[in-house]
């Protein structure tokens, strides 16, 4: 039988489960670097006279015993009609039988996941002192950091900036009233930069909305917000060269995070300095943060084995609380 699982159903599940979306996530990561998962660089795949991309982001693990694929659709289009300019839906697949264990709704488990991977970065790169956290962006994905990030380290206080202010004001609003963390509403990117000992940039920008000059020695950034598009950054090449940088995973940064192809075009950084990914911080295998004053930079682009991390907890969550419909797909 093969789950379906909604987005409220997914959202139900996953917002009571945050330590354990963390710890699929990092496990994720570990396996990739101790090579029991595989994950080939997602294909981009254009519509013939549109600006629509579609990626297949597929990966297979040993340890969850999945085959999986989330087929990304990023059409920025849609924001003319009010619908959201990305939509995407998770396949996972059993890789001992080949059966379709679930079919399960992208868009939370991409915003969990996301989130998810920015804690583990963020656990791993960032000093123990850290007290400050920045937020550049205000929509969904920034609650969900939040949620993710707030026992990472012990926070006095969140500024926030977003490019509609009654966004913003709310989510100053729900930061104070659902986690009860002092959050503060600051005038734009730079004066959050300055701010924040731990930096997460959640806009869908083609241009940079942090310089490095902005910049100071001990903060880690979180890179999260850009599509997957070459030509899409929120970081500049002066920040990213000031910068020791970790990647979700090198192949995939390197044929689509524009805070990775920007500089390399400029010849600002060589293809070595994108090598270093999470896992590998993780398991010991490269260094992260060396030093106190090290500016370090978590590039996220978002992976599909952190997609299958959370099928298999989602599969298993469902299946505890009866979640979901099933349905007998070869009938």
């Amino acid at each position: 039988m093969t789950l379906l699982l909604t987005r409220s159903e997914i959202r139900r599940l996953l917002e009571t489960a945050t330590g354990e979306v963390e710890a699929a996530v990092e496990q994720a990561h570990r396996d990739l670097a101790r090579n029991r998962a595989v994950l080939p660089p997602p294909p981009a795949m254009g519509v013939p006279g549109t600006d629509g991309v579609f990626l297949a982001m597929a990966a297979t693990s040993a340890p969850s015993r999945l085959a999986a694929v989330k087929l990304l659709a990023d059409l920025p289009g849609n924001r003319d009609h009010g619908l959201p300019a990305q939509r995407s839906a998770v396949l996972a697949v059993s890789a001992r039988t080949g059966e379709v264990e679930a079919v399960l709704d992208g868009a939370e488990v991409t915003r969990f996941r996301t989130a998810a991977a920015t804690a583990v970065a963020t656990r791993a790169l960032a000093r123990e002192d850290a007290a400050v956290l920045g937020l550049i962006g205000t929509g969904p994905l920034a609650l969900a950091h939040v949620r993710a990030l707030a026992g990472v380290r012990e926070w006095k206080s969140v500024a926030v900036w977003g490019r509609t202010p009654a966004n913003a004001a709310a989510l100053v609003e729900r930061i104070t009233g659902e986690f009860g963390l002092s959050a503060e509403l600051l005038d734009g990117p730079r004066q959050v930069t300055e701010a924040a000992d731990v930096l997460c940039t959640l806009t869908p920008s083609r241009e940079p909305v942090v310089h490095g000059a902005w910049l100071r020695a001990g903060q880690h950034v979180n890179a999260v917000g850009a599509p997957p598009r070459p030509d899409h950054r929120e970081i500049d090449t002066a920040g990213v060269v000031r910068s020791r940088i970790v990647v979700d995973h090198g192949p995939t940064a390197r044929s689509k995070s524009g805070d990775v192809l920007l500089p390399l075009a400029e010849g600002a950084l060589g293809e070595e300095e994108f090598t270093v990914e999470l896992g590998q911080v993780l398991e010991g295998q490269a260094e992260g943060r060396t030093g106190p004053d090290d500016i370090t930079l978590f590039d996220s682009v978002g992976i599909g084995l952190q997609d299958l991390a959370l099928a298999r907890l989602l599969i298993r969550l469902a299946t505890a609380s009866g979640t979901g419909t099933r349905v007998d797909l070869a009938a």
